[in-house]
C-alpha cells in the first residue's frame, strides 16, 4: 500500500520547505502518505499534471509560476480561488481536479495566531505589491472587514488590475510607489503588509519611509528568508508590533493537508523551529 500521494508543482521547487511541513504532519498523525517535489516547466505543465493524475495522486500544491494557469486546468475552481485569481491547492477525486486557494487562510491565521488582539476593522491597511500574494492578502483583508485598503505597487497598471478584479474594489485605493501619499497613508495605517520580494535574501532592499508610521500599526512582512527582514527590524525598533512571514507558509499548508488526509493539523513550536532553521 503506497498511501496518500501528494506533492508540490512548480518551477523551480527544490528550495521549497513544503515537504518538511507535510512530512512532519504525516509522521505526527501516524498517516500513510508521501509529499513529493514535482518540477514542471510551463511547457510541460499540462502533460505533467496528466501524469500526476495517472500515478494516483490525491492532490498537490502549486507554486510559481503556475498558480494562474491552474484556473483553466482544473475541472472545478471554488469562488475564493476565482476571487484571488489563483489556485494553490488541488484535490483529485475520480480523475477530476478541484482547485482552491489557501493563501488567504494562511495570511489571516498567521496574524490571528501571532497577534490575537489585533482588530482588522480598526483602520486602513497599507499593502505593498500587487502580485499573486497581494491578491490573496487583499482578499483576506476584505473578508475580515478592513474598512479601506491602500495599495502601492511599482507598476501602477498591475495595481489597477488587482483593484478592478477584487471582490470589493470600492474599498481599495491606489497609492503612488514611494510617494508622499504613501508616507501619509502609513501615518493612519492600522496594518502595513509587504507582499513584494523586496528585502528577501538576494533581492534589492525595500525602500520605505517609516518615520510617520502609526506607532500602533501592526507590521507584517510575508518574506521569510530572512525571517527578520529589514522592514520588521526597523518597525520593531520603533516599538511597533510585528509578524514574520513564516507563519503564512505554515498555516496555508493546513487546509490542503486537511483536504487530502482528513486531519486539520496544528502549527507547533517544534515545526516552526524546524522550518526556520
Amino acid at each position: 500500500m503506497t498511501g496518500t500521494k501528494t506533492g508540490l508543482v512548480g518551477h523551480p521547487v527544490s528550495h521549497s520547505k513544503s515537504p518538511l511541513i507535510h512530512g512532519y504532519w504525516i509522521r505526527k498523525y501516524g498517516l500513510n502518505g508521501s509529499y513529493s517535489l514535482l518540477d514542471l516547466s510551463c511547457e510541460g505543465l499540462q502533460s505533467g499534471i496528466e501524469k500526476i493524475k495517472a500515478e494516483g495522486f490525491r492532490g498537490f500544491n502549486i507554486t510559481v509560476p503556475h498558480k494562474v494557469a491552474l484556473l483553466d486546468l482544473c475541472d472545478e475552481v471554488n469562488a475564493l480561488a476565482r476571487a484571488v485569481g489563483a489556485v494553490n491547492t488541488v484535490t483529485i477525486e475520480n480523475g477530476r481536479m478541484s482547485g482552491t486557494n489557501t493563501d488567504v487562510f494562511g495570511f489571516i491565521e498567521n496574524i490571528k495566531s501571532k497577534s490575537p488582539t489585533f482588530d482588522f476593522k480598526a483602520g486602513p491597511a497599507v499593502v505593498l505589491g500587487a502580485g499573486g500574494a497581494a491578491r490573496a492578502v487583499v482578499q483576506g483583508l476584505l473578508m475580515e472587514g478592513v474598512p479601506e485598503i491602500l495599495l502601492s505597487n511599482r507598476t501602477e497598471s498591475k495595481a489597477d488590475t488587482l483593484i478592478e478584479t477584487a471582490s470589493e474594489p470600492n474599498k481599495i485605493k491606489r497609492l503612488g510607489w514611494n510617494s508622499g501619499e504613501a508616507g501619509e497613508a502609513v501615518s493612519t495605517a492600522n496594518l502595513l503588509v509587504n507582499t513584494t520580494s523586496l528585502g528577501m535574501t538576494g533581492k534589492p532592499k525595500l525602500e520605505i519611509d517609516l518615520s510617520s508610521l502609526n506607532p500602533r500599526a501592526l507590521v507584517h512582512d510575508i518574506v521569510y528568508a530572512p525571517l527578520m527582514t529589514e522592514l520588521l527590524l526597523r518597525a520593531q525598533e520603533r516599538g511597533n508590533p510585528i509578524v514574520t512571514g513564516i507563519g503564512m507558509l505554515l498555516h496555508q499548508a493546513r487546509p490542503a493537508f486537511s483536504l487530502w488526509h482528513g486531519v486539520m493539523p496544528d502549527v507547533t513550536d517544534e515545526l516552526e523551529a524546524m522550518v526556520t532553521q
